[in-house]
């Protein structure tokens, strides 16, 4: 035992600095960094790697470390009590002899080029001292110490001074040899970080010219970013690894995550919660310490302040969106990778820390909305928790450690970080306490490793080098540590990030084969369903049907223009009278036709038919054309489209129908008549409406049926009104048993005596006297014993004389419908055919506008309602909520489920096959 113990402590004392001279000037530094990449552990990986890396001394086991702290213990006692101990294990003598034999075997450092210039020599002295390892497992250090505790406690009594005193001594002499080495080894480690970035700057500078392959950790943060996509909520769908960091606010847990990044790259605050929605950090190595967002190309350099200083504030600008109206965290993931020299490739999750209370400007329910988070974080069976617990305060306070024993009873997945002990230190913290708490007796939880960490020294301005040079010094020096024999693989966010690294990648080797068969079962299921609901159907996601939308919107665009000119120009004309007709003959042609009654002349008419359709023509009619070609225009795009969609309705993918609707109907509402065509209108129209000659029989019958028929429409609206005034006539009385109310009967007797007014003098003017009006009331108070209103008998008499009106005019029209070859012999005296050559004014004018419109809509507005519609398309294909309100089914929620499977399980068979590789 003695001899092992011994043979240990040579191995760890020997000359550092002898050996790194040695290793410099034969620059076997390269050699040393290949042997440690592809784990073939060489002579000079173990004498320069800690011993506490050893798979034999890990801390993740208690037991061993325990015994491990009892062999130390062990050693120096030996030192000071050697005879005794002798005596005790089997004799001096021999001791001494078989520790003389051992010492003989040793090599001196001589063989040190041997070793490197023959790996077989390395590989030989390499199986010597892992079999002496073995050897060493197989001692049970508890039962040695149990059987050699009387001895050295009667040792002890006889000489107890003397023995602390030097116990003390030799305790300190081992913390001195322990800080040396670690010294010793950061050194070492520094220049190896310094010597892979050259050679990782000079691999880049080789792969310049050809695309770089995705590093092994970039490809899981790409996978990890897909599975949060396809199941935000971390349900069964995503169990591979990734380190969650959790703790109550304010415990340190950011900055721990942030001296594993080696950089302050998140906002801080006095107090304040500044972490309200999950990030996650992918750490990998790279030449240069840099930062980028998932979304983002823009790379922050983190060596630089200002840089540094810029994406704490996009951070916080990030976690602000997330954050919706109303509430104070957000489930949505911020995705941020860091790359830098040296740093342990890694996935962290940095979460809001959990709080006790709600403060004024909080949401009610933030609280439970953060524990939320956290379970369901924690939830993942392979998720590695990071529980970060602040060292300063009294662990009884600690509102993490619970909901963690929760969900990690046996602790298999848990690892404890202990922040704060410098606070704790000064604080005057009872040091068996802590020691409980890294010993893992303390907490009722349980956990893989406990470590104790320093992220600061009082200051948010601090360098993390200055951080790292304070936390060395601190535990050189700790009163809190400096009795704890074993421990120093505990401490320091070094060891702490190596630890949670070698832990994240076991886990990840452990999980990412099973969850690779879980989605091909889940793909496997997912086409099942295709191949039965959808057997006739091509697998188009939403924006593969989009793009079918898209083609089959722009068709239809095309064919509007396929549309004849005689079918434009009818329905602009329709269109056109349509809305101009009221204003034509309430405000042009009756108050023309009602001068002629007033004043005995056919000649008042053309004068005030020029005059009211001048001020039309040049004030209304121009912007009401073209409101009337949009109008069309709209509508013919509808008739076609729905005409279309009834034609191919069998061949037509329904589930398109919406999107395609809704493009067609904004692009409508967006489009507008160009307004420069408005003026050249406006001269086209005047021009025409100053023509009253009809040059040929042709466009006279035009003239003359479009008067008839003006006539018989207005007259047949009239006769309604007057009916519905009056009441039903004698005939509808008798055989359809109607009846007429009192104000009806009124009307009727008030019509009745306007009729006989209006023939005895047919040609009577559109006004009624005001002597006329009493008359009539008084011949029908005679009649009916009933007093009638003068308002009452106007009102009457407008119905009735537009009524006489119109049917003199339609008998007038009948009369002059065949008289167009006594028209062209009188020429000069035309009066007599005033009304049809109005008509034919309004006509003509209504078919060079039709004809205008028609053209400005086939030259210009099919071509503008065309980049319209691309434009409408083109905003709808980048807008993801629009698409899915528009693209609805299972068919294409199972399309884009299916999608994202195999993209998953193609990532995770391409990482699987990059893990082996490396493996």
């Amino acid at each position: 035992m003695i001899l092992v113990i011994n043979l240990i402590m040579e191995i760890l004392a020997c000359r550092r600095p002898v050996l790194l001279s040695i290793l410099k000037k034969r620059k076997l530094i390269k050699r040393l960094n290949t042997y440690s990449h592809t784990q073939q552990r060489s002579l000079s990986n173990i004498m320069l790697r800690r011993m506490d890396r050893n798979p034999i001394f890990k801390i993740n086991n208690p037991q061993l470390s325990r015994n491990f702290s009892m062999m130390r213990i062990l050693n120096s006692i030996l030192k000071l009590r050697y005879l005794v101990i002798g005596s005790a294990v089997g004799g001096g003598v021999s001791v001494s002899k078989k520790y003389q034999e051992w010492k003989d075997s040793l090599p001196d450092l001589s063989w040190l080029d041997d070793i490197f210039a023959n790996n077989n020599t390395a590989n030989t002295i390499q199986t010597s001292l892992k079999s002496i390892m073995d050897t060493m497992q197989d001692f049970d250090f508890a039962k040695i110490v149990e059987d050699i505790s009387p001895i050295i406690t009667k040792a002890a009594t006889t000489d107890s001074k003397d023995y602390k005193q030097k116990l003390e001594m030799s305790q300190q002499e081992l913390i001195e040899v322990q800080l040396k080495y670690q010294k010793e080894l950061e050194k070492l480690e520094k220049e190896n970080k310094e010597l892979r970035k050259i050679l990782l700057l000079a691999k880049n500078h080789k792969m310049n010219l050809r695309k770089v392959k995705k590093s092994l950790i970039d490809m899981y943060s790409e996978l990890l970013d897909e599975l949060n996509d396809y199941d935000s909520n971390y349900q069964t769908q995503d169990h591979l690894p990734r380190v969650i960091v959790i703790g109550d606010q304010s415990s340190g847990k950011t900055s721990v995550l942030e001296m594993i990044a080696q950089a302050r790259i998140f906002p801080r605050g006095a107090g304040e919660m500044m972490t309200r929605a999950p990030v996650k950090v992918t750490l990998s190595e790279g030449p240069y310490h840099v930062a980028k967002f998932k979304d983002s190309a823009k790379e922050f350099d983190l060596t630089k302040e200002s840089e540094l200083a810029e994406l704490r504030k996009e951070v916080e600008v990030r976690m602000k969106k997330t954050v919706s109206r109303g509430n104070s965290v957000s489930n949505e993931v911020i995705s941020m990778t860091v790359r830098g020299p040296g740093l342990q490739r890694m996935v962290l999750v940095d979460l809001p820390g959990i709080i006790s209370s709600v403060t004024q400007g909080m949401a009610p329910d933030t609280r439970e909305c953060i524990r939320q988070m956290t379970t369901a974080h924690m939830s993942n069976p392979n998720a590695i928790i990071l529980c970060v617990q602040d060292g300063s305060v009294d662990a009884e306070r600690s509102n993490v450690t619970d909901l963690v024993s929760q969900i990690d009873p046996q602790g298999r997945r848990t690892i404890l970080v202990l922040t704060k002990v410098d606070l704790a230190e000064k604080n005057m913290a009872n040091a068996d306490r802590v020691n409980k708490i890294l010993s893992g007796s303390l907490f009722p939880m349980k956990a893989l490793g406990y470590f104790a960490v320093i992220t600061g020294k009082g200051s948010q301005n601090d360098s993390i080098d200055s951080i790292k040079e304070y936390e060395e010094k601190f535990f050189r020096n700790s009163k809190l540590f400096r009795d704890s024999i074993g421990i120093s693989s505990q401490l320091t966010t070094r060891n702490l990030s190596i630890a949670v690294s070698d832990c994240f990648w076991k886990m990840v080797r452990e999980t990412v084969e099973q969850q690779a068969d879980s989605f091909k079962a889940t793909r496997y299921n997912l086409e099942t369903e295709w191949k039965n609901n959808f057997p006739r159907y091509l697998e188009l996601d939403r924006d593969d049907l989009f793009e079918k939308a898209r083609g089959e919107v722009l068709n239809e665009v095309v064919n509007l223009s396929l549309v004849s000119v005689k079918d434009w120009e009818e329905k602009l004309n329709a269109e056109l009278w349509n809305s101009i007709s009221h204003y034509i003959i309430e405000n042009v042609y009756l108050p023309a036709g009602y001068s002629v009654n007033q004043t005995n002349s056919t000649a008042s008419f053309n004068t005030v038919v020029d005059i009211k359709l001048k001020q039309f023509a040049e004030e209304q009619l121009p912007r009401k054309s073209i409101n009337i070609g949009w109008i069309v225009l709209k509508d013919m795009f509808k008739t076609m489209f729905e005409k279309n969609q009834n034609q191919k309705l069998q061949a037509s993918d329904e589930i398109l129908e919406n999107l395609k609707t809704a493009v067609i109907d904004e692009a409508l509402t967006r489009h507008s008549w160009e307004d420069k065509a408005l003026e050249m209108l406006r001269v086209i129209q005047l021009n025409t409406l100053e023509d009253r000659c009809i040059k040929d029989k042709y466009n006279w019958d035009q003239a003359a049926q479009f008067l008839t028929s003006t006539l018989e429409h207005n007259l047949k609206v009239t006769d309604d009104l007057l009916k519905e005034m009056t009441g039903p006539s004698n005939y509808e009385k008798w055989f359809y048993w109607q009846s007429c109310t009192a104000e009806q009967t009124k009307r009727s007797n008030i019509k009745y005596e306007l009729e006989n007014l209006l023939h005895s003098d047919p040609n009577h003017s559109n006004l009624l006297s005001k002597d006329e009006q009493i008359t009539i009331s008084n011949n029908l108070k005679q009649k009916t014993g009933t007093p009638y209103e003068l308002d009452e008998i106007w009102q009457t008499w407008y119905l009735v004389y537009r009524r006489h009106y119109f049917k003199t005019a339609l008998e007038n029209a009948h009369n002059i419908k065949k008289q167009f070859y006594h028209y062209q012999e009188t020429n000069e005296l035309q009066n007599e055919y005033y009304d049809i050559e109005m008509f034919w004014r309004i006509i003509r004018m209504i078919k060079v506008t039709a004809n205008v419109l028609r053209q400005q809509i086939t030259n210009r507005e099919l071509r503008r309602l065309h980049k319209e519609l691309k434009e409408v398309l083109d905003e709808y294909s980048q807008n993801n909520e629009i698409k899915c309100k528009l693209l609805t089914g299972r068919r294409v929620t199972l399309v884009e489920e299916l999608n994202k499977v195999k993209q998953i399980q193609e990532k995770l068979e391409d990482f699987i096959e990059a893990l082996n590789k490396e493996k």
